[in-house]
């Protein structure tokens, strides 16, 4: 990027004391209901791949062309939005996963979705901040990522048993890999994707076996730590 992500906290929407009610599902809509709905989703995806999923929920609802009571009726939480927005690219994301722990080459499957991740991130800038962030009432993101880290954890194995990956990479390497990659996207998106097919590919040349130095010890992160709201004094 500078990935210039959104950092500060848009409006929240109303929350239940009661718990957070679920998104309004598609079926049933009428057909008027469901153009808004349709409209609330396409200006919520165009804005969180620009400014990131901290865009301001009153900015959603003027690119839709639609009150902000009428988004609120259809997506009461800001979790139940970022979650159906995205729900393409993480069926994609999860296909890209299963897809490499079941390519016969690990080395092939592990760079694969590795550059498919990366490819993401460097297209759509909120995407991997709505994967990794923390919504309580998202529970499918929550075992989506402890899904994906329990599949990276495979990959690097298998790939470090081809003799092909450097026996001192660690899992957490990944988590480094997507925070340089996040940095490489800026305003536009064709020098965002040329950078960071770049970087991706330097990366991945230096994780392969070679005789080198020893590397410091890993840091202790996890995919949580891709994503965190600066503190605020």
């Amino acid at each position: 990027m500078p990935a210039r992500s959104s950092r500060k906290p848009g409006r929240p929407l109303p929350v239940s004391t009661e718990g957070p009610p679920p998104a309004v599902p598609a079926t049933g809509l009428r057909a008027d209901a469901r153009r808004n709905r349709d409209r609330i989703l396409e200006a919520a995806r165009e804005a969180f791949a620009m400014q990131g999923i901290d865009v301001p929920i009153t900015a959603i609802a003027r690119r839709a062309g639609v009150g902000a009571a009428t988004l609120y009726r259809h997506f009461p939480t800001r979790a139940s939005l970022v979650t159906e927005a995205f729900a393409a690219q993480m069926a994609d994301c999860v296909a890209a996963l299963d897809d490499a722990l079941a390519d016969p080459d690990p080395w092939r499957g592990f760079c694969s979705v590795i550059e498919k991740v990366c490819v993401m991130q460097a297209t759509d800038r909120g995407f991997t901040a709505a994967f990794l962030s923390q919504f309580p009432d998202a529970v499918d993101y929550e075992r989506d990522r402890t899904r994906a880290e329990r599949g990276l954890a495979q990959l690097v194995q298998r790939a470090k048993d081809t003799g092909r990956l450097r026996a001192d990479f660690h899992p957490a390497d990944l988590t480094l890999l997507v925070l340089a990659n996040s940095g490489v996207v800026g305003e536009s998106q064709q020098v965002s994707l040329a950078a960071s097919r770049r970087l991706t590919a330097y990366l991945l040349q230096s994780f392969r076996t070679a005789p080198t130095e020893p590397l410091p010890p890993p840091a202790p992160l996890g995919l949580q730590h891709i994503h965190q709201p600066q503190s605020t004094h």
